[in-house]
């Protein structure tokens, strides 16, 4: 077994691959009285990050939905510091519902033992305070599926039961090699481990492409989960992945297909109305001191051509 080394806050493994952090927090919350965490209205708090991508797929899904009627939002600040998330966009730097600091608070009530990276989204329980759970892929599907009777009406059904296994096959390939691909490329700590990361990017970059050539989303003929997983990768290429972790074969705006059905996607309610540039740059350049020790935030590149026809209706 390998031996692992802390690095930028995340774990690489003696080959110089990164490996991303197990979720710590993974029960889930389900439409049954019973359970541990039974869907309820106004119980959950769901914090996230404008920059962060897990978190804003969470983000994206919830609105789409409707449950942001049901299920409050905190915010955090871009910036992480060695605490972690902060809630420094709060008045006197404090959650308005929970009333904690740090985003930490709530972990170490949950397991006063746990030193792992705090990470969002998480979905906090109001009354007690503890974290429900942080396990980002198993959220947004129950989203979909334990809370139904609170989705507003006509919401999409993003995780239809006839194309769940074509969703979760789509999934797997675009976490390995383009969600979690990205910070491969990023976080890795040697060259061989850097480039193997960077070949699989591409490729499944130009698999998409050629999927996406002649359909308008991944999976079926209207959005699904899969799109959302996608898209907030995509968004972000161009500003931080592209020069920030090296993923540098070409940028989203070189790739016909991709960047017409990002435009598609930023330009659909729900999408690009949630998307925060500024909030991304500063988190990804400020942050990660060990690969931009200046901390400056690139001004580039041009927003615009997010709002320009895309041609995919």
């Amino acid at each position: 077994m390998s031996t692992t080394t802390a690095q930028f806050g995340k774990e690489t493994e003696s080959s110089g691959a990164f490996r991303r952090q197990s979720n710590r927090f993974t029960e889930r919350i389900h439409d049954d009285p019973s359970a541990t965490w039974p869907v309820q209205p106004d119980r959950y708090r769901l914090v996230w990050c404008r920059a962060c991508p897990w978190a804003h797929r969470a983000r994206i899904v919830l609105g789409l939905l409707g449950l942001d009627r049901v299920i409050s939002l905190a915010t955090v600040d871009p910036i992480r510091d060695e605490s972690g998330w902060r809630f420094t966009l709060d008045p006197d730097g404090r959650d308005s519902v929970l009333g904690i600091e740090y985003l930490s608070e709530a972990y170490r009530a949950t397991d006063s033992s746990y030193d792992g990276r705090v990470t969002v989204p998480s979905l906090v329980d109001v009354e007690s305070g503890l974290v429900a759970t942080n396990d980002y892929g198993q959220m947004t599907l129950d989203f979909s599926t334990e809370w139904t009777r609170f989705h507003r009406e006509g919401a999409p059904d993003l995780y239809p039961e006839a194309l769940r296994e074509e969703i979760d096959e789509v999934n797997a390939h675009v976490f390995r090699d383009v969600n979690n691909g990205v910070y491969r490329c990023g976080f890795a700590s040697t060259q061989d481990a850097y480039a193997a990361a960077y070949s699989a990017l591409f490729e499944r970059l130009d698999w998409l492409e050629s999927r996406l050539a002649d359909r308008r989303y991944l999976v079926g003929d209207a959005l699904t989960e899969a799109d959302i997983r996608l898209f907030t990768t995509l968004v972000r290429f161009d500003a931080v992945y592209h020069g920030h972790f090296k993923c540098n074969r070409n940028k989203l705006v070189e790739m016909p297909a991709l960047w017409a059905y990002a435009r598609d996607l930023f330009q659909t309610p729900g999408f690009g109305d949630t998307v925060d540039f500024d909030h991304i740059k500063r988190h990804y350049y400020a942050t990660h001191e060990q690969i931009n020790p200046t901390r400056i935030v690139p001004l580039g590149p041009d927003e615009s051509g997010w709002m320009t026809p895309h041609g995919r209706e």
